[in-house]
């Protein structure tokens, strides 16, 4: 079983900044495809980004491309989301997740998810 702990969120105003960190324990973290999703009051859960196992292929929701990055660090079981410019519209809680296999924006497709992370951006 792996277990995923999001870390990193706060308040910021537009037009900020914050790193998003999620620490995996188990031993499938290395191999496994990661994603990040959040939630906005009212919302259902949306696709935000996606990396596969090896780090070599990423995958973006229109809505974050060009300001938000997705990354990790098998080495240190981290995936990391980099988030810039942020916008009124992003505030949401935000979850990881781990596919155990391909990479999607689907969320039936991730098997272990984090207990998120509260982003909030003020205008």
């Amino acid at each position: 079983q792996v277990q995923l702990v999001e870390s990193g969120g706060g308040l910021v105003q537009a037009g900020g900044s914050l790193r998003l960190s999620c620490a995996a324990s188990g031993r499938t973290f290395s191999r496994s495809a990661m994603g990040w999703f959040r939630q906005a009051p009212g919302k259902e859960r949306e696709f935000v980004a996606s990396i596969t196992w090896r780090g070599g292929s990423t995958d973006y929701a229109d809505s974050v491309k060009g300001r938000f990055t997705i990354s990790r660090d098998n080495a240190k079981n981290t995936v990391y989301l980099q988030m810039n410019s942020l916008k009124p519209e992003d505030t949401a809680v935000y979850y990881c997740a781990d596919a155990r296999g391909t990479a999607t924006k689907y969320a039936q497709g991730y098997d272990y998810w984090g207990q998120g992370t509260q982003v909030t951006v003020s205008s």
